[in-house]
């Protein structure tokens, strides 16, 4: 998503897909996701001039017809979404023992991606829209956070009304990919 209205969203809820997402599983009950909530017009615009640049920069792979097409998407709704997180994973928390994460580190990204699908699904179903921006050099936005360094960003999301509701979603509607079959992505042995 990534067309929203500018009206703002009741803080109650927002609360409460917080505490939602904080239900997500994680590995070890380790709870490793930490939302940074951006509220700072002058900041908030910082970000989108930067994901702005990186949008130019990652679209320098494409050419021909996809280029046009790359260069007529709109990824992302940083100016207008009321409602903005930059999403982390503290890769250095000590809570949950480090149960699971001992042998598979990355699992506690899994967990933390958990926790935004939960905020996802549940803004949903409340009429709210949720677009993820991963076109983004990490660093920067760190930098422009001031973020830990044991933690790691996963990405931006932008929460708000949407402009209107698709069934499918913008990327397919407009010839960028189409959904795979599901019986695609299943492998047996």
């Amino acid at each position: 998503m990534r067309h929203f209205l500018t009206d703002p969203l009741d803080e109650q809820e927002v609360e409460q897909l917080l505490v939602l997402a904080h239900s997500a599983p994680s590995v070890g009950l380790s709870q490793p996701w930490r939302f940074v909530r951006i509220i700072t017009p002058a900041l908030r615009e910082q970000l989108a001039t930067h994901v702005d640049a990186q949008i130019v920069k990652a679209g320098q792979m494409y050419k021909g017809d996809e280029d046009k097409l790359y260069r007529s998407l709109k990824l992302h709704g940083l100016r207008e979404a009321p409602v903005l997180f930059a999403v982390y994973c503290d890769e250095g928390t000590e809570t949950g023992h480090k149960l699971g994460a001992i042998t598979m580190p990355e699992a506690r990204r899994y967990s933390c991606v958990m926790a935004i699908h939960t905020i996802w699904l549940a803004a949903r179903t409340r009429g709210i829209g949720m677009g993820w921006i991963s076109i983004l050099d990490r660093p920067t936005v760190d930098a422009m956070l001031e973020i830990p360094e044991n933690w790691r960003c996963l990405g931006l999301l932008c929460l708000g009304y949407p402009v209107s509701e698709e069934a499918t979603p913008e990327l397919e509607r407009r010839g960028w990919e189409h959904r795979t079959d599901w019986h695609s992505t299943i492998v047996t042995r």
